[in-house]
């Protein structure tokens, strides 16, 4: 069987955990290109509808043509059109209804006439935004301009222009990956699904973890540890009646289809009704001082919430924060070295912030 070449796109700093998810799945030459994209081989495409630790996936293939316009003979555009019959072929039918064409110069006539034929191959009707079959046309990023000899002194005029190839890219999904089923409530500062999946993965999950989650907002990192599989427990604590609240709807959306017992408590999270020592895991998304909570609050709270989560974590316990208040972690941390082991640190672009994820282990 011929193998696919594919990429996926990544929240920049996630690169890592996506690897091995896509690694796991017995796809091969697994490979991040670059910030936020990672390419790789796959004998079989549906499994790749299964990856939580990324943003899309797209079926990509390199047409070796010096224009775009070159797409519309006949040869490539069978090409084209089998690329994009072996997204379509992963779903239900009906599942795509309209498609949107992502390329520079997407208005020009030559782009026009590419998607007339499209919505003629397919019957989809095109979308202006957020089609959902998404065809993106992209020149070949590693290839140099090839210029016939009378060209040569325009070269300086053409430049990016020309290239020797074209990329095309199509989604295999028709929404991204990173679009949650049981996302039906939001609350602010809501933590993005592939990140707080790398956060899980980070702790290794276990069928007999005691799972707590503090701060839990609208239950993301509990929805995603039931996910990534069986837990003993899945407990999720936070003061916000709002919060508990969007979490409970969540949660009720994911057990339609999902598995898991879930445990949702009011508790502050700098003291909690729990004995010592009798969780196997802790995570929080930690209020940035930003849209939830301020630095102010954080001097006193990161201290405090270290001290708790320790006292209730079994000796070895994995820990998994994230924040963008790293300075005042870092000290937090340093103020407490005989109670957490700092095992790993990893930077995450999330558009306007850059938090840090931070994996622990009891000491």
């Amino acid at each position: 069987m011929e193998a696919h070449c594919c990429e996926a796109d990544v929240i920049a700093g996630l690169e890592p955990f996506a690897c091995d998810e896509i690694a796991a799945l017995g796809m091969h030459d697994v490979r991040a290109i670059r910030a936020g994209v990672i390419r790789f081989s796959a004998h079989t495409l549906r499994p790749l509808h299964d990856l939580k630790t990324v943003l899309a996936v797209y079926l990509l293939r390199r047409y070796e043509v010096p224009r775009p316009k070159a797409l519309l003979g006949d040869q490539h555009l069978r090409a084209l059109f089998t690329q994009i019959d072996a997204a379509l072929g992963l779903m239900p039918r009906g599942a795509y209804r309209t498609f949107m064409l992502g390329a520079a110069g997407a208005g020009s006539a030559v782009m026009t006439r590419l998607k007339s034929a499209i919505a003629q191959h397919t019957g989809l009707r095109e979308a202006n935004e957020e089609g959902d079959l998404l065809i993106r046309v992209r020149p070949a990023p590693d290839f140099t301009p090839r210029l016939p000899t009378s060209e040569v002194n325009r070269e300086s005029e053409i430049g990016s222009r020309q290239t020797t190839g074209w990329d095309v890219l199509v989604r295999l999904s028709p929404k991204p990956l990173a679009t949650r089923a049981w996302r039906v409530c939001n609350v602010a500062g809501s933590l993005q699904a592939t990140v707080a999946h790398a956060m899980v993965r980070l702790t290794q999950p276990a069928p007999d973890d005691v799972y707590l989650n503090l701060g839990c907002g609208s239950g993301t990192l509990l929805i995603e540890r039931a996910l990534a599989g069986p837990a003993r427990r899945l407990i999720g604590c936070d003061t916000e009646r709002q919060a508990l609240a969007c979490a409970q709807e969540n949660i009720a959306a994911y057990l339609r289809s999902g598995r898991g017992t879930f445990e949702l408590y009011d508790w502050d999270m700098r003291c909690l009704p729990l004995p010592d020592a009798s969780v196997d895991v802790v995570t929080a998304d930690l209020p940035f001082g930003h849209r939830v909570g301020s630095h102010d609050d954080n001097l006193a709270l990161y201290p405090a919430l270290l001290r708790e989560a320790a006292r209730v974590a079994k000796p070895g316990a994995r820990c998994a924060f994230i924040t963008a208040e790293m300075r005042l972690m870092e000290r937090a941390l340093a103020q407490t070295p005989s109670l957490w082991r700092l095992d790993s640190t990893f930077r995450v672009n999330l558009g306007g912030l850059r938090p840090a994820i931070f994996g622990l282990r009891r000491a």
